[in-house]
């Protein structure tokens, strides 16, 4: 699996399925392969986030660059990992686990408001001025019952998107 110019084996489809948890179907897992090894330019196995940036859709999104951090160097089975968030088999804890992963930067478990600020700034641009952003971010983050002070943890997000009917899906074309 290491070569991208080699074929995925039943073994290695299945090693994949377990690791992303079954979110995708063996036919699905066949697609992203496809997709990896187009972004594979240089067939090492790897994605690098230049690659990841060839993806149009990739590049315009508002969080491109933050994702970058977590996508740069990703291997087929990190690969699909990562994607597993998007596929309609997850569960609300792997969805709300991607979401905290984006939102803490510095991977130390804790979301900052300086973090949702970041965040909220990725999202926003220019069409707000910083000021309404914190007043913006204060008040959603005291109606959920936290301050500018409170380090939200998994467990914080789980209570405020956990009976949300969160949505985060991406279709696997399947050839």
């Amino acid at each position: 699996m290491g070569n991208t110019s080699s074929m995925l084996t039943q073994y290695d489809i299945e090693e994949v399925q377990q690791h992303c948890n079954n979110a995708f179907s063996q036919q699905e897992i066949v697609s992203l392969y496809e997709r990896f090894c187009q972004l594979d330019r240089n067939g090492g196995g790897f994605v690098s986030g230049e690659e990841f940036l060839s993806v149009p859709e990739f590049a315009v999104n508002p969080l491109s660059q933050r994702l970058l951090t977590m996508l740069d160097g990703l291997n087929f089975k990190e690969f699909v990992a990562f994607l597993s968030a998007f596929s309609p088999r997850a569960t609300v804890q792997q969805k709300i686990e991607f979401i905290v992963k984006v939102y803490d930067s510095d991977g130390n478990g804790k979301v900052t408001f300086n973090d949702m600020l970041d965040v909220l700034h990725d999202l926003t641009g220019q069409f707000i001025s910083e000021h309404q952003r914190e007043q913006v971010l204060t008040k959603v983050l005291e109606e959920a019952g936290y301050t500018k002070e409170s380090l939200l943890v998994m467990s914080d997000f789980v209570k405020i998107l956990g009976s949300s009917g969160l949505k985060m899906e991406v279709e696997v074309p399947v050839d």
